[in-house]
């Protein structure tokens, strides 16, 4: 299987366990591995015979804009179950990160694999 890797993709989303925490969006940032076969892409040259990224990320955007999320958990499945059932891939792992959520901690977050 061949992997399309987007890194440190920036989105804005309503995040937190607490009410007051998803009262404005926050910056969260993504790594995404997205399996799939890529040899009729690497022979025709054709966005058709790949996934196309720009609309993965456009498409996820979007998606967040309507969402909001307590658990980085939820917020990784949600991503995850969009990528497989709208682009057709065979396998994805993401990491959420949410960056300088508490004093002296660089980000938390989780990292989660799902397939076909």
């Amino acid at each position: 299987m061949d992997v399309i890797f987007l890194e440190q993709v920036k989105v804005q989303t309503k995040l937190g366990v607490p009410a007051w925490e998803r009262m404005l969006p926050q910056t969260i940032l993504l790594d995404i591995e997205i399996g799939y076969d890529l040899t009729a892409a690497g022979k025709s040259d054709a966005i058709a015979d790949t996934v196309d990224y720009g609309a993965v990320v456009s498409q996820i955007r979007d998606s967040l804009t309507t969402h909001s999320f307590q658990l980085v958990e939820a917020l990784a499945e949600h991503i995850c179950q969009l990528i497989l059932r709208d682009f057709g891939a065979l396998h994805v792992k993401i990491k959420v990160a949410k960056p300088g959520i508490l004093p002296g901690l660089k980000a938390l977050g989780v990292v989660i694999e799902r397939g076909v």
